[in-house]
């Protein structure tokens, strides 16, 4: 590879990691061009999956300031540049994983932290993005309604004992 071909690659990588949100680094030995190009598809638009080399990886990394990568870019090494929703590119990868174990996924960079391969594969245990968040707003609306119904029954209550207090004293013999 030429010296302004590295140069070009290098700042392809570097632009990838600069605008990605997640990045997860996997080996791929032993898959064939058909399954790498299923790999790809199964990650969704929102991810871009690249085969690269190590050396010019770290050197990307390093320019980019995602150093958390240098770790786990040694043998066959392709990247998932992970641009939207990580959840769903992890749970691509580990479904991918589990009918073609030649794909072992090494770990990967979220939000500018590391994660293991393990954390990788708890995170694809999570539920989507727009599931969580709509999770969060019936939690969100069920408790003010919940507070709204404790503040109606102060006033109501406050009136039947009230109410149960006047009934109790004309009963003993009007008002003292």
């Amino acid at each position: 590879m030429a010296t302004s071909d590295k140069v070009a690659a290098v700042e392809e990588i570097a632009g990838k990691l600069r605008a990605s949100n997640a990045t997860v680094v996997t080996s791929y030995t032993g898959l064939s061009v058909a399954q790498l190009k299923e790999l790809r598809r199964s990650l969704g638009e929102d991810a871009q999956y690249r085969v690269v080399k190590n050396t010019l990886t770290k050197i990307a990394a390093k320019e980019a300031g995602v150093l958390e990568l240098d770790e786990h870019l040694k043998g066959s090494t392709a990247v998932a540049f992970v641009t939207g929703d990580p959840v769903t590119a992890a749970k691509g990868l580990r479904d991918f994983a589990k009918d073609n174990p030649a794909l072992v996924i090494k770990g990967g960079v979220l939000d500018g932290k590391s994660m293991s391969a393990d954390e990788i594969k708890k995170l694809a245990d999570l539920e989507s993005r727009e599931v969580l968040l709509a999770k969060l707003a019936g939690a969100m609306k069920a408790k003010p309604s919940q507070a709204a119904a404790v503040f109606q029954a102060l006033p109501s209550k406050f009136v039947r004992t009230a109410e149960a207090l006047r009934v109790k004293r004309d009963e003993q013999g009007g008002a003292e």
